[in-house]
């Protein structure tokens, strides 16, 4: 690298000190110069993640979606920005009390490799719209989407504004042996667990997007094609590395059979006879991703699927049956197109087994039942849940992104990513009008209404 780490940042914090970024005009301007980019460079994104994904063109599009994050954002920035009057207590009178969002300063963002583009993209919608200067670190194993961020970000906007800095785990060391204001990353809960080591030195605060194994609960009373469908879909688009996939089925044992049945036809009608030639199809990040998932097919009673290439760096969609909870395949999220299924008695038995484990980053829960949705969600704990359907949760702009407890913390999309990217700073405002005297010395005779204002 021609220029430093440190020198990055402290160009960065001289750009910041201008005051610059606290314009909401020249946010505004920024984020409708990303947008701009994200159009004219389309075509690179999608050839970079077929090329680092074989991801088919359709579902590459996906890495397009971060529009939708630069449109809400400039269509709300307005209002996010303004101080908020909050209610003050009576014995505040005269007084008004505001808090005012203020950007934190200088962030780093750090990226995944299975949805390279977006999961770059968004959070840097957010830090813009909250008044922040951004380094990015594009993931290098993804690295032909690396390479068309880094072009991107820097034909976009001043490095001491906004720059990406491509590189491997060194370069990561580096970078968070800095002090920054806020770090967000995107990835496994392993490497989240030292970036939140290395934040601790400078008390730097994180948001943490993380994993986990996401349960899909199927209860009898469902619609089964569509219920098949949804989750065939949600479980092996980008071949299954998707962070909010179904991790392992949780099966109602009278409606098994018969869903399984549908889920084989369900990838029989996505990917044809050999979804190894389907061209929507896509591929395991590298060699040594394939060799891990390989290892948990090992696991139970193949149903369908089972295949794998590792020139071809391909792994059949594969759904595995008759699968114990103390299966490998059932220790840590899977990241790959392997799909256990375990089956349940009783409603109240799936419920136990779920928060036994670690909170996941999304829950899922095929049912007509309910009185069953309000007992997953009264009864559970999860970053999100999505009922009756998979992975569409995280497409709505409106609701917040995160997990809780293993799966993350804090979360993003749309008014969340500038809340995380801001300071609330608390004001409150006195008036010279009246200056009562209850809380002056001497207090002789002032007990009991002390005690009523507090009580």
């Amino acid at each position: 690298m021609a220029v430093s780490v440190s020198d990055i940042i402290k160009q960065q914090r001289q750009f910041f000190a201008t005051g610059k970024t606290k314009d909401v005009n020249f946010r505004l301007e920024q984020l409708n110069q990303l947008k701009s980019a994200i159009v004219s460079n389309q075509s690179r994104i999608v050839d970079a993640v077929k090329a680092d994904l074989n991801r088919p063109e359709y579902e590459a599009y996906f890495e397009i979606a971060s529009i939708a994050e630069v449109n809400y954002a400039i269509k709300n920035l307005k209002s996010w920005v303004k101080p908020r009057k909050v209610p003050i207590s009576i014995e505040q009178f005269p007084a008004s009390a505001r808090i005012y969002p203020e950007p934190l300063g200088v962030v780093l963002i750090i990226g995944p490799w299975n949805y390279p583009f977006q999961l770059m993209i968004s959070p840097l919608v957010g830090a813009i719209a909250a008044g922040n200067c951004a380094i990015l670190k594009p993931s290098e194993i993804a690295f032909h989407t690396s390479e068309v961020v880094a072009d991107m970000i820097s034909k976009t906007f001043d490095p001491a504004y906004i720059t990406a800095v491509e590189g491997g785990v060194e370069i990561s060391q580096q970078l968070l042996t800095e002090k920054f204001d806020r770090i967000f990353f995107t990835g496994g809960t392993k490497i989240g667990q030292i970036v939140m080591e290395a934040a601790a030195k400078h008390l730097t605060p994180v948001t943490l997007e993380l994993g986990g194994k996401s349960p899909c609960i199927v209860d009898s009373d469902i619609q089964l094609e569509y219920t098949a469908k949804r989750i065939a879909w949600g479980k092996f688009i980008n071949a299954g590395q998707t962070c909010i996939a179904p991790d392992y089925l949780l099966v109602d044992k009278k409606i098994k059979p018969d869903l399984l049945t549908a889920i084989k036809q369900s990838i029989h009608e996505f990917y044809g006879d050999d979804p190894q030639n389907s061209p929507d199809y896509a591929r395991i990040i590298n060699q040594r991703h394939l060799g891990r998932l390989a290892e948990f097919i090992k696991d139970g009673e193949i149903v369908t699927g089972g295949k794998t290439n590792p020139e071809d760096r391909y792994i059949a969609p594969t759904v595995i049956d008759k699968v114990s909870w103390d299966a490998p395949v059932m220790q840590d999220e899977i990241f790959g197109p392997i799909l256990p299924v375990l089956e349940y008695d009783d409603f109240t038995e799936a419920i136990a087994q779920i928060n036994a484990r670690p909170k996941p980053l999304a829950l899922y829960l095929f049912s007509k039942d309910k009185e069953k949705h309000k007992r997953v969600l009264r009864e559970t704990s999860s970053g999100g849940v999505c009922i009756n359907d998979t992975v569409m949760q995280v497409g709505l702009t409106s609701l917040p992104f995160g997990g809780v407890g293993d799966s993350g913390i804090g979360s993003y999309h749309g008014k969340a990513s500038f809340d995380t990217f801001s300071h609330e700073k608390s004001v409150l405002q006195k008036s010279f009008l009246l200056d009562l005297k209850w809380r002056y010395a001497p207090y002789k005779g002032k007990l009991d209404l002390i005690k009523k204002i507090i009580g």
